[in-house]
């Protein structure tokens, strides 16, 4: 077994195309085995695989394999039985997605597990009592339980031998599906009262190296005539019903009937080729012939299951049928959207096209009930995109504007084609972060002032207003007196502005003015925000006159 599972790690094969990986591994492998070195293949940079930046997408499923942070590899999570996750399929793949963040990146992962020779064949009933008459005629025969092996290709059920007593030989016919049906062939004339009883072994193998056995044991016992079968009044029955048929309901009926009378006559039905699945689903009642529902069906496991009932009479004579339930879909399944990534802040100068959530969806049903179409709430500036197969990602479509909206909550709805459909949704909260793109404006393009001279300093002249749409410190406006000279002097020497007045900018006189040199006092005053953005002003004082001069002779 050690060296199938070195062959089939050795053979695991990648294939990066489109976005996917393809890996073999064999089944029952230990928890914790190499799958395949995904940072290689795909050219990460082991960084941001430590960093988390990469990661195997949870679904809220079991996870089968995992994505070793140090090296890259991917390992399995668990033992993986292959024959109870693909006891239905001959090629067993498990799919994963892979996240790649820093460059919103999604890879579609599949690992094929291949068969171990790690089942021997049974038989659902390890022994068989047959009853025969003795006047059967050389040459008659008869179908015996089959084996049963969850392997597959070589390691599956591949002969059948017959072993303990001359008169009985055996013979394999070929179903149709390429199955192998043992038969139990009459080879010599029966005498009861030479020999009442003959016991069989019946032996099936498989081809694994080495070869895995199981055996069943055959117990005839020679009986007086009964010379009439069953006869089913159908070779086949065949019935489609909805995947929510109630639990009790009987969805079909089979009938045999048997020319004999009395016991030879009474005829009982039993399921001869059944799966264990199957056999929790349906039950047959042995007398009347109907098949009823033991638990709920489900389209998206199995949509067709196929039967194999028998018809047997008191002296074990019996005939076979074949019963096909056809499952209509039912659209039971909302569509589940999941967020894969997102951003909760996004600056408002983005460009156009920025990826702000990637999402998945998926809708367990078919046809129609299962195809899923996203939109996104009308009247924001961003788009919906399909990116790759069942992932959609969530753009910016133009520049955003904080001042005019500064947080968005936009909501993804997933429905499918049913009817009526079945709705998901998922709500994605995105702040937008201010850019200084706004200059202060003041509340007055030009202002005006009356000030009497001889005022003392430190007297407010008026107060200018200037207000900037942007956020924290971008919108922190400071004031400022402009360059000027007034007979000489530097305008400072007259007035000041008063910078850190929260909103407000004060004006005050640093000196007493006079009427008699000055009559009007022109001052630029201009406004600054946090991020150094201007905006300018003019402010006019009118000196007013007082009696201070004594007229002169």
């Amino acid at each position: 077994r050690q060296r199938v599972l070195l062959r089939g790690v050795l053979m695991a094969a990648w294939e990066a195309a489109w976005g996917q990986l393809r890996y073999s591994v064999p089944g029952e492998m230990p928890k914790g085995s190499f799958v395949g070195d995904v940072a290689k293949d795909l050219g990460l940079q082991l960084p941001s695989l430590s960093d988390g930046g990469v990661h195997i997408l949870d679904k809220g499923r079991t996870q089968y394999f995992a994505l070793h942070g140090k090296t890259g590899h991917l390992v399995t999570a668990e033992r993986i039985d292959r024959e109870q996750l693909c006891r239905l399929v001959e090629k067993c793949v498990l799919r994963c997605e892979l996240i790649v963040e820093g460059k919103m990146e999604v890879y579609g992962i599949e690992v094929e597990i291949t068969d171990i020779n790690d089942n021997s064949p049974s038989f659902r009933e390890a022994e068989t009592e047959l009853r025969l008459t003795e006047t059967t005629a050389p040459g008659w025969r008869i179908s015996l339980s089959e084996a049963h092996d969850p392997d597959v290709g070589r390691n599956s059920l591949q002969s059948y031998d017959l072993s303990g007593d001359e008169h009985f030989s055996l013979t394999v016919q070929m179903g149709p599906d390429g199955d192998q049906r043992p038969e139990l062939v009459l080879a010599k004339g029966l005498d009861r009262e030479e020999e009442a009883f003959h016991e069989l072994v019946l032996k099936a193998s498989d081809g694994g190296d080495p070869a895995r056995t199981g055996t069943a044991r055959i117990r005839v016992t020679v009986l007086d005539v009964n010379d009439n079968a069953p006869v089913f009044s159908q070779a086949e029955y065949a019935v489609r019903v909805p995947e929510d048929v109630p639990v009790g309901s009987t969805l079909v009926t089979v009938t045999a009937t048997d020319m004999d009378v009395g016991l030879n006559g009474h005829v009982k039905y039993s399921f001869h080729k059944i799966s264990d699945r199957e056999s929790e689903l349906f039950h047959l009642d042995s007398e009347t012939g109907e098949i009823t529902i033991k638990d709920h069906l489900d389209f998206e496991e199995i949509s067709s299951h196929k039967l194999e009932v028998q018809a047997r009479d008191g002296g074990e004579l019996s005939d076979k049928a074949k019963v096909t339930i056809s499952l209509t879909d039912v659209n039971d399944n909302a569509p589940e959207l999941t967020v894969s990534s997102t951003l909760t802040a996004i600056s408002e100068d983005a460009p156009s096209g920025t990826v702000v959530a990637l999402l998945h969806v998926q809708d367990r049903d078919s046809m129609a009930n299962g195809e899923v179409r996203c939109t996104l709430a009308d009247g924001v500036p961003f788009l919906l995109e399909k990116s790759f197969e069942n992932f959609y990602r969530v753009v910016t479509a133009r520049e955003l504007d904080r001042e005019q909206v500064f947080e968005y909550n936009l909501t993804v709805r997933a429905a499918d084609g049913g009817s009526p459909p079945l709705q998901s949704s998922a709500v994605l909260a995105l702040r937008v972060l201010d850019v200084n793109d706004n200059a202060p404006v003041f509340s007055q393009e030009r202002y005006s002032a009356r000030v009497r001279e001889n005022n003392a300093a430190g007297a407010l002249v008026l107060t200018v207003r200037a207000t900037d749409a942007d956020w924290g410190q971008n919108a922190r406006v400071r004031y400022r007196l402009g360059e000027g000279r007034v007979r000489g002097a530097p305008l400072s020497s007259y007035v000041s502005v008063q910078a850190e007045t929260g909103a407000l900018g004060m004006i005050v006189l640093q000196q007493p003015l006079d009427f008699e040199d000055m009559r009007v006092l022109s001052l630029p005053v201009e406004a600054r925000d946090g991020g150094g953005l201007l905006a300018h002003s003019k402010v006019e004082v009118e000196v007013l006159d007082v009696n201070d001069n004594a007229p002169e002779i």
